[in-house]
Parts: structure tokens; sequence; C-alpha cells
């Protein structure tokens, strides 16, 4: 194989300390066979140089990335509610005595005097309004209600609730069986 050779001219250019661009121009005579491995050199290098910086910026990406929650974070505790001004559905305007509806949820009304009465069915007859005892706001099926006996309470989803003691334990139960 017959030996060539080329000039290759490297420019440079760089400011020198008066904002002028000077130009420096480096000369250097390769054979084809040099030229071929010093570009296959330079190709290979910038190769390395460019997956050693993207593998480290997906190391970055990938660590610094907020970890992803399973589950969304629990609602915050609805206020305690122990009296009836928080208990909701009470139909105004209920008249002791008269028909009503629905005698297993929203059951509570208020007469025209501020009487809190509740829509029952007394042996299985037509429902009507009744005097309620004591209500006690919104309170959880099956939870504690020692000391509060016979007393009424409407469970968050609107069922009638009475605490009644079973088997030595006072717990909230429904108040329409």
């Amino acid at each position: 194989m017959p030996f060539s050779s080329r000039r290759i001219t490297l420019r440079h250019r760089s400011a020198d300390g008066f904002g002028r661009l000077t130009q420096a121009v480096r000369s250097f005579i390769f054979s084809d066979p040099e030229n071929f491995a010093l570009r296959c050199a330079t190709v290979g290098v910038v190769r390395i140089a460019l997956s050693a910086v993207a593998a480290g910026l997906l190391a970055v990406g990938v660590l610094s990335a907020p970890p992803v929650a399973a589950e969304p974070p629990p609602a915050p505790p609805a206020p305690e509610c122990n009296d009836p001004s928080c208990v909701p559905g009470i139909q105004p305007g209920a008249v002791l005595g008269a028909p009503c509806t629905n005698t297993t949820y929203y059951v509570f009304g208020v007469t025209s005097w501020g009487r809190i009465v509740f829509c029952g069915s007394p042996r299985r007859k037509e429902p009507r309004w009744f005097r309620s005892l004591e209500l006690r706001g919104i309170k959880i099926e099956g939870a504690n209600c020692s000391g509060r006996d016979g007393e009424m309470a409407q469970a968050p989803d609107g069922l009638f609730l009475s605490c009644d003691t079973r088997n030595g334990a006072a717990t909230w139960t429904r108040g329409d069986i």
C-alpha cells in the first residue's frame, strides 16, 4: 500500500486580553492509516464520554425523583358531633303523631317549637312522629355508648342508631330493629 500523507490543519480561536479573536493554526502531517486511527479514537472517546454523562444523568434522575405514594393520604377526621345542632338531615316542621315516611335513614325531625322527634313504626303500624329521647349527634354503629342507655344518634350515612346494652356491652345499634 503506497504511503501517502496529508496535511491536517486544526484551527482554534481564542480571545486575547483585549477581547479580540486571534487565530492559531497548527498543522500536522499524518499518514492515511494514522488519520483513520485518530478519527476512530476520537469517536470512541466521545461515545464513552457521552455514555458516561447519560448514565450519570439517568442515575441522578432516578435517585432524585420523589417517591410515588401507593395510596392517597387519609382524609382528615370529621369534627366531633355530640348534639342535634350538627346532625344533618333533620326535617323541619314535624308534627307529633303525624305520619312520616322513613324509619331507617334520616329519621329525625324538629317541631315548630324546637322539640326533636323521630320517625318510628310502633308494632308494625304506619310510621309516625314520636318524641325523641336525647339525641347525641353523629356516632359510629357498634361503638361504645356506656352510660347512654336508650339515647339516640345518627350514623354518618344517616342510619338511625340507639344505645342498647346487649351481652353486657352498651353499643350504638340500628334503631329500626
